[in-house]
């Protein structure tokens, strides 16, 4: 691996790229480091094709080493473990951007690792890793088509900003990652707070450039003789002999609606006719037969759409499948809903929980809590397929996240609505766009929670289909569609814009014409959705689920956050107790206080203020009289705060005897006349009245 270490400018940021020092013997290597992070990105490949497979098996592992923050691993095992989800979220983010850059035939186990060594804080290890990926792999022997670059892209004041620090993003309204080749885009993925489409495509355009200028760097580093890749040559007279059957039956099958008659179709013709012509040709693989099959599927598909205009189902290219929209779907659940859309059934419910519900984040950029969760599930059963429940996958990981980012812009600030929200969206049935089913379902079960969200939002998938100049945006993808077409993009937002956005592309690029109009399309596909969603309900419910925790915030001077814990945690425990209710306390004396009965939970808050509350002069109380002496009584005005009376303020004439006017247990109106700089507080009934 030929040594070369060279420095590539963004946006006034240094990235320097260094190859053939480390890890000389992964088929290609390099170190990526903008500012004190630094990445390492390694690729290699088998030697030989992967047998029975019909796509790339491509695996991409972004792992993070805490020391590269100078941080021990959390919990008990101080070693990482499996990856987390933000590690999981930047592997796809790799792999969505350097994919199509292969060629379509290539079978060999391709693994791309990317490592993190260092981490400052401030600059984004994944742009550094997806450009490192593009460089490790073109200076391989890969069969790497072209090289790729990344660049983030945020809006502050009203301004594009390229690659954004860590810390200028949390002042960011867009969170745009793009990745693409010199000519065109390959990958994206937005999250923002309602960007218009025009704004949008304006931020896309500014890291199209970008993108060019890195890739035109990326040309002049030395790189090995690539890997040649043939297109697979069937057997003439076998492939004759398909087609005169073949054909024919794929114009009929394409054109089934339902999804279930139409594979049951396809499966049954390609069943008999596999059998007849394994034993015609015993020297064929019955996979040869089947991958001979699948293309002539896949073109007919494809002819009937760009050349026609017809889709598969028998929809116009706009038009969107039945949609129905319920809530209220399940008895106990805080929020639910049920969105249908074709085929694809999405069950979401929500779920109110307490800041101690909150999920601790131990990120490299430092720990904080989640407040808002959105869980993913899809089960075998929603495709028809026996597939057991395991781990969480990738995908699922993957859907999870561009949900929440759609929705996190519609929900209310922590300070107008302190609950912890989790949704869990469980995929019922699946023929397409399950995670902007999820989205649908989701701002449904929000409403339907009586949470107060800013507004209802949707989300659409738009595919497309494109040979040579002649191209067709279709909106609202089924999954033959996503299989079959080019590219898989997905728009969520409200009425007023864009919150979240993701594109995949299988060819080598799309342009920004194609874009606008795919923007433009979704818009109008998200609009119908939206007036659907509005037919079952329109604004959030007033009240939340009798089952949901009642919930009642307060400040305290910090100072006094001790006082309410008590020593060993005694005074809040017996609050707690007494009153059935949680209490949360953090660092900036923000009190939570929930339980199930609302007149626990205010007559805690009100006590609680109290407890911690300062005595002010000339203000009136209730007291309760505590001790009586010969001068006087000792009143207490807040819970543990006492004051004295003197007998000369305990009526408005002249008093002989303490025990004429009060006894202990009394309950009296008293003023503070006087707090003296040793804190002791004089009481006055006579002021009082």
């Amino acid at each position: 691996m030929e040594y070369f270490k060279k420095e590539v400018e963004v946006a006034g940021k240094k990235f320097i790229v260094e190859s053939g020092k480390v890890a000389k013997q992964s088929s290609g290597s390099c170190t990526v480091r903008v500012g004190d992070t630094m990445v390492l990105v390694a690729a290699v490949a088998s030697k030989d094709p992967k047998p029975g497979v019909d796509f790339m098996p491509l695996t991409v592992d972004y792992r993070e080493r805490t020391y590269a923050a100078g941080k021990i691993p959390g919990g008990f095992f101080k070693r990482e473990a499996k990856p987390r989800e933000s590690e999981i979220l930047v592997s796809r983010l790799i792999d969505r951007s350097i994919r199509p850059m292969f060629p379509e035939y290539w079978r060999n186990d391709t693994q791309i690792s990317a490592i993190v060594l260092s981490h400052d804080g401030e600059n984004e290890s994944d742009i550094a890793s997806i450009i490192g990926a593009s460089v490790a792999l073109s200076v391989s022997d890969l069969p790497f088509n072209m090289p790729i670059a990344s660049v983030r892209v945020g809006k502050i004041d009203g301004k594009l900003v390229l690659n954004p620090t860590i810390s200028e993003q949390k002042l960011s309204v867009l969170d745009l990652v793009v990745s693409g080749t010199e000519d065109a885009l390959t990958m994206v993925e937005a999250g923002a707070q309602e960007l218009s489409e025009e704004d949008m495509l304006e931020a896309l355009n500014l890291a199209r450039e970008t993108i060019k200028a890195i890739c035109l760097i990326q040309k002049s580093f030395p790189t090995k003789v690539k890997t040649i890749v043939h297109e697979p040559q069937y057997n003439a007279s076998l492939n004759a002999d398909i087609e005169a059957e073949a054909i024919a039956k794929a114009e009929e099958g394409v054109t089934i609606k339902e999804k279930g008659e139409r594979e049951f179709f396809w499966a049954s013709f390609k069943k008999d006719i596999t059998t007849r012509l394994v034993e015609k040709y015993p020297q064929e693989l019955a996979s040869t037969i089947d991958a001979i099959l699948e293309d002539i599927f896949y073109k007919k598909a494809r002819e009937l759409v760009l050349n026609k205009r017809v889709r598969t189902d028998g929809r116009g290219l706009e038009e969107i499948r039945p949609i129905t929209c319920e809530t209220d779907i399940l008895p106990r659940a805080h929020g639910s809903s049920l969105f249908t859309r074709g085929q694809t059934q999405a069950l979401v419910t929500v779920t109110l929980g307490t800041p101690g519900d909150m999920q601790i984040m131990d990120e490299l950029s430092g720990e904080y809590k989640e407040r808002f969760m959105l869980h993913y599930n899809f089960p075998g059963f929603s495709t028809g397929e026996a597939k057991g429940e395991r781990s969480t996958s990738r995908r699922e990981i993957g859907h999870g996240n561009l949900a929440k980012r759609a929705l996190i812009p519609i929900l209310p600030n922590e300070e107008d609505f302190g609950y912890t929200l989790r949704i869990v969206s469980d995929i019922l049935e699946s023929n397409g766009s399950s995670s902007m089913a999820s989205v649908c379902g989701g701002s449904l079960a929000l409403f339907n929670a009586g949470v107060p969200v800013k507004a209802a939002c949707a989300g659409v998938a738009m595919g497309l289909m494109k040979e040579g100049d002649n191209y067709v945006v279709l909106t609202d993808i089924m999954g033959m569609e996503d299989h079959l077409g080019d590219m898989d993009f997905k728009v969520a937002g409200t009425r007023k814009g864009i919150t979240a956005l993701q594109m995949d592309i299988k060819i080598t690029g799309l342009t920004t014409e194609i874009m606008a109009k795919a923007l433009d399309q979704a818009k109008r596909g998200r609009f119908f959705i939206l007036d659907k969603m509005d037919v079952a309900i329109s604004v959030p419910k007033n009240d939340l689920s009798d089952y949901a925790p009642r919930m009642a915030t307060l400040m305290i001077p910090q100072n006094k956050i001790g006082e309410l814990i008590g020593p060993g945690g005694k005074n809040i425990r017996k609050i707690q107790e007494e009153n059935s209710v949680k209490i949360d306390i953090e660092e900036s004396g923000k009190v939570f206080i929930s339980g199930t009965d609302s007149v626990g939970v205010g007559a805690t808050k009100e006590y609680v203020e109290s407890m911690t509350a300062e005595a002010e002069v000339g203000k009136i109380y209730k007291a309760r009289i505590t001790k009586l002496m010969s001068f006087g009584a000792f009143a207490e005005i807040l819970p543990g705060k006492e004051g004295l009376i003197h007998i000369s303020q305990l009526a408005a004439g002249h008093t002989k005897k303490v025990e004429d006017v009060v006894k202990e247990g009394d309950k009296v109106k008293v003023k503070v006349t006087e707090i003296d700089d040793k804190g002791r507080i004089n009481l006055s009934i006579k002021a009082a009245l």
